[in-house]
């Protein structure tokens, strides 16, 4: 595979999931596929029909001297450093890159008008800049395509039917539970714990994932924490609840939504995506599940306010922490 240093997205994909592990006939969409954390609280929060009620708005976001920027942890920066950008990792955004729907936000390169999917990737692509970084809209039915070497795929959108209708979101699940990849799924934008039903909606997809051995669930905190000025869980971010299996599986990290315009979850999981693709490009020879539990394990609860495992999970994504071995198994 050659290298991309123009860092643009490459619309092609090599690899199909093994076919085998998907079956049954594609049943139509019955409804658009939701977001599961809207970049902009202010949207109604139902998918490609969803209107913004206000504009979302930014303050200025400069870039620091080691390249990054404002909304970013210093981990990142530190990684770039090291030469760990995400080199020869492929990050996959399955989200919305056809619809109407647009929100303004600032990432530190001037206030743009972009759609969901646009603004994940970006998000996705800006904390890894090495990574081969790929867009699939989730339209598109056909199954999840992997390419070679590690692959982390990104879901920052909800599902509200069974999975037995959506072959795209089955074929998803069943590469999760094979560890075929590291999966980041946004937790949600309801306030309560993952997979719970809400006014009569519950996210399939997530529901489907927890359990599986490379999957992480992403909340979102207020900001980056620090050992000096702990963060909290957002308002709106769901938590991981009661349920060991999604607690095990469960990280956050920071939306600093006052800087960039832009909140939700959805901005939480490609942060994440992003550090499992950094990761990936230092520990060349470990397996996706391997670099979900990377990030699991070595989470941060000193940074977190009255931290306990039903709110936070694992606890903060520390991604100093996660690079600081040599080696992992």
């Amino acid at each position: 595979m050659k290298n991309n240093p123009d860092r643009k997205f490459i619309m092609h994909k090599t690899h199909f999931f093994p076919v085998g592990l998907v079956a049954g006939l594609f049943m139509c969409l019955l409804t658009a596929p939701g977001f599961a954390g809207d970049l902009d609280t202010g949207v109604s929060g139902k998918g490609r029909a969803g209107t913004p009620t206000t504009e979302s708005s930014s303050s200025d976001c400069r870039q620091n001297a080691d390249g990054t920027f404002c909304w970013m942890s210093p981990d990142i920066g530190e990684a770039w450093a090291s030469g760990h950008t995400g080199s020869g990792v492929s990050v996959t955004v399955v989200d919305d890159f056809t619809g109407q729907r647009r929100v303004d936000g600032d990432l530190g390169r001037g206030t743009q008008r972009q759609r969901h999917g646009e603004w994940v990737a970006e998000i996705a692509g800006m904390v890894a800049p090495g990574a081969y970084m790929f867009k699939h809209d989730f339209s598109d039915k056909s199954s999840i395509r992997l390419q070679e070497g590690l692959n982390v795929i990104n879901l920052s959108y909800s599902v509200p039917q069974p999975l037995s209708q959506h072959t795209l979101e089955q074929s998803i699940v069943d590469a999760a539970q094979a560890g075929a990849a590291v999966f980041t799924k946004s937790a949600g934008n309801k306030s309560v714990p993952v997979g719970t039903p809400t006014e009569g909606h519950i996210d399939f997809l997530a529901l489907e994932l927890i359990g599986t051995q490379s999957t992480i669930l992403v909340g979102a905190l207020e900001h980056n924490g620090t050992p000096e000025n702990k963060a909290k869980l957002a308002s709106y971010s769901n938590y991981a609840g009661s349920d060991s299996e999604v607690q095990n599986h469960f990280l956050t990290v920071g939306v600093e939504s006052d800087k960039i315009g832009l909140s939700g979850t959805s901005v939480a999981a490609p942060v994440v995506a992003g550090y499992a693709a950094i990761l990936g490009s230092k520990f060349t020879l470990a397996t996706p599940t391997q670099i979900a539990n990377q990030l699991l394990d070595t989470a941060r609860t000193d940074m977190l306010v009255n931290y306990n495992p039903a709110t936070y999970g694992r606890g903060e994504a520390s991604l100093s922490r996660a690079l600081a071995p040599v080696s992992i198994r």
